[in-house]
């Protein structure tokens, strides 16, 4: 991933480096297990550990000649070891330490982007309870259909990332397995054994796969990068809605604007929404890339390669740039400049229309079909708004609506206070005081 979508500490955890050291953690808790249960001297065990290292130069410089890059590796730390190294690997194929070692590095950048998910949603917490109260028309199609509040508006984001947390732990929970069971997963090798490969896993913190082949199947990888796309398109709803609020006719929020900032090289009037653009964007990347982890379900019996390097692409790019976008999403929402008069303004625009169905069920309530009390209601509704009418006035001066309603009734319904009676109610369902 290039350095301007990336955060430090995401990033490390795909270096070349650390992929070396985590197939090194793994091979060593293999050791380690194998020596405890008797299956190779401890004393050489133990000169192993202490000699193993790698050079990631050294381990390039083999690979172009034996074209495998866990050989170039087993080299390298047999060259640094000497003799004892005959212990090194003994009885391991490849993915035991390739998919193992995938397992460690995935489950740390599920943990960042976890914290991640939990800031953001503590910030949209911050935010809802704070406009909690304050109205905000609604609308569906783009078009006026009630008034809200900004604070229930926030809370369906809410709850949606807390769903996304949900489903992140259990696609974690999945993940958090790894095997150390040799060439086709029947533990063939006389070094090898179910209990051997619990013992090394528990070591790792992990629990073996209940069956291997010669890889962990890639459902259980594949279910994981479709819960971080979904992350992701939560990130994106979000971020639209602020796009379109933020448009000049509505103006009712706007991402922050340093000072220096600059919107445009043509015109210097612009502030643009182009961090919550840039998400967009991003997030279109994570679900494309996270499509080719399901073409990587499928392979051939036991194995081929044809998800390895999907998965070297796939794996970082999709982590770091979910990091990203939480991160800056979070400061996103915390800075976004929120108009309440704006919102005000707006609610006031078709003189009272979102009232209409208010009126309706209580002319049904009056003793009129629904089909009368429609058809009465939405007369005056298209009156006012294609004459740009007052709708309250033409509802109260209806001779055929007035007879039924009463103007202490009418009042009652232009009054608005149904629009935010059960917003603490909501409020306690996501536990937000």
């Amino acid at each position: 991933m290039i350095s301007r979508y990336q955060r430090p500490v995401m990033a490390a955890i795909w270096t070349l480096e650390n992929q070396y050291a985590s197939w090194l953690e793994v091979e060593l808790a293999v050791l380690k297990a194998q020596a405890e249960a008797g299956v190779i001297p401890a004393q050489e065990a133990s000169e192993i550990a202490s000699k193993a290292a790698f050079s990631p130069e050294r381990i390039e410089t083999i690979e172009q000649s034996v074209k495998h890059d866990v050989i170039a590796f087993v080299t390298n730390i047999e060259e640094n070891v000497g003799p004892a190294a005959r212990f090194f690997h003994f009885g391991l194929t490849s993915s035991d330490v390739l998919d193992t070692s995938l397992a460690l590095r995935l489950l740390k950048a599920a943990k960042i982007i976890r914290e991640d998910l939990e800031a953001l949603i503590k910030a949209l917490s911050l935010r809802a309870t704070e406009h909690r109260l304050t109205p905000v028309i609604g609308r569906s199609h783009g078009i006026h259909a009630e008034p809200t509040t900004f604070g229930l508006k926030l809370a369906s984001f809410i709850a949606e990332f807390q769903r996304d947390l949900v489903r992140l732990d259990r696609a974690v929970d999945d993940l958090s397995v790894g095997q150390i069971s040799g060439p086709v997963g029947n533990y063939s090798a006389a070094s090898l054994s179910p209990s051997l490969e619990e013992a090394a896993l528990k070591k790792l913190g992990l629990k073996p796969t209940p069956v291997s082949t010669q890889v962990i199947s890639r459902d259980i990888h594949a279910w994981f990068f479709q819960a971080l796309a979904m992350i992701a398109t939560t990130s994106e709803r979000l971020v639209v809605e602020i796009r379109h609020l933020a448009r000049t006719e509505v103006a009712e929020v706007q991402e922050a604007f340093g000072q220096g900032q600059k919107g445009s090289s043509a015109m210097p009037h612009k502030k643009n929404p182009v961090l919550s653009e840039n998400i967009t964007g991003l997030a279109r990347v994570i679900r494309s890339l996270s499509q080719a982890a399901m073409e990587d379900v499928v392979l051939w019996h036991e194995r081929d390669i044809s998800h390895s390097s999907v998965e070297r692409i796939i794996a970082p790019d999709i982590t770091v740039l979910l990091d990203f976008i939480l991160s800056r999403l979070t400061s996103l929402v915390a800075g976004l400049v929120i108009r309440p008069d704006r919102m005000a303004e707006n609610i006031n625009l078709t003189g009272g229309l979102y009232h209409s169905q208010e009126i309706m069920l209580a002319l049904c309530q009056s003793g009129l079909s629904r089909l009368q009390a429609y058809e009465l209601v939405q007369k005056r509704a298209m009156e006012a708004s294609d004459q740009k009418g007052d709708f309250r006035r033409l509802i109260e001066t209806d001779p055929a609506i007035t007879k039924s309603l009463s103007k202490e009734k009418l009042t009652e319904i232009f009054s608005g206070h149904r629009f935010s009676r059960y917003t603490q109610e909501i409020f306690d369902r996501l536990g937000l005081k």
